[in-house]
């Protein structure tokens, strides 16, 4: 298929209410701010739902479109056995794994992989330490690293106004063994939301890059179909349902690959409000497309 042929960026404006939307386990998993106190989502993050999403249009299309696979799979999502990226690799790719066709034909399986990129770190099959025939040291092969650079890239939500966090105690543990007279020492805890915020993250597809990884068109309307609904079906402790919704999505696409503007300047047409509306500055010859939340 015929890779992207026009640049576009896009921006999704959404809302967070009584959620924890993006924990930091460093900090207590309370919710990511910088150091002004605006609300963090991080791209990483926002990516793992874009993929869980794709994961389970693929797997409602009967697991049938053979390169609309997810190889970064969540472990509580799974869809096949591979209990590790090696082993999933290993069990696609099998004898291409490591070899000059790897990145070609991961591109080809997995939609996630030609969108966002991977690094393949392969191991070494030689011990180190052996000695070689001279009598000389052999660090061994120190294995292989193939990158593949992806033309989605995705950045971090940030809140339009710094947030208020509420913190909460809660019992976290009960008695699990033993005549139950005794608790464990981890009994109570603190969990975190944000008591409401509307956060932005903005984006861009790259046609030279997608030219390296075969990112088509088809699979650019396949992330603009789902980012309506990104948080559906993504309900936690953290985050129940209903308390995270993508008000709205807007998409910019360009008449050519290297875009008729650059995406700082499309990016900044858009400004959001506290509240959630919005507005758009207008660019030459550039039309954004606003598309409803789901």
């Amino acid at each position: 298929m015929t890779p992207l042929q026009n640049k576009i960026d896009f921006a999704v404006i959404l809302r967070v209410k009584n959620a924890n939307p993006n924990g930091d386990p460093l900090n207590g998993n309370r919710p990511r701010t910088d150091y002004s106190n605006f609300g963090e989502i991080t791209g990483v993050s926002i990516k793992r739902k874009i993929r869980d999403r794709l994961l389970e249009r693929w797997v409602t299309n009967g697991k049938n479109d053979d390169g609309d696979m997810i190889f970064v799979q969540s472990d509580d999502r799974k869809a096949d056995e591979a209990r590790s990226l090696r082993e999933r690799a290993e069990l696609v790719l099998g004898k291409d794994l490591g070899a000059p066709r790897t990145a070609e034909k991961a591109c080809g399986k997995w939609i996630d992989v030609r969108t966002f990129g991977q690094l393949f770190a392969l191991k070494s099959n030689k011990k180190a330490g052996k000695k070689k025939d001279d009598g000389s040291d052999d660090e061994g092969d120190t294995g292989v690293s193939i990158g593949i650079r992806g033309p989605v890239t995705v950045q971090s939500a940030f809140s339009i106004e710094p947030i208020d966090i509420t913190s909460t105690q809660i019992t976290k543990s009960v008695s699990g063994e033993g005549d139950g007279t005794k608790r464990g020492s981890d009994t109570m805890g603190m969990k975190h939301r944000v008591d409401q915020g509307v956060y932005v993250f903005k984006g861009s597809m790259n046609p030279q890059l997608a030219e390296k990884t075969g990112f088509t068109d088809t699979d650019a309307k396949v992330i603009k179909q789902i980012l309506p609904g990104l948080f559906e079906n993504d309900e936690s402790s953290a985050r129940p349902a209903g308390s995270m919704e993508v008000l709205k999505v807007i998409w910019w696409k360009h008449n050519c690959k290297s875009g008729q503007h650059s995406s700082a300047k499309v990016h900044r047409t858009l400004a959001v409000n506290p509240d959630g509306s919005y507005s758009l500055s207008n660019l030459q010859g550039l039309t954004p497309e606003e598309i409803d939340g789901f």
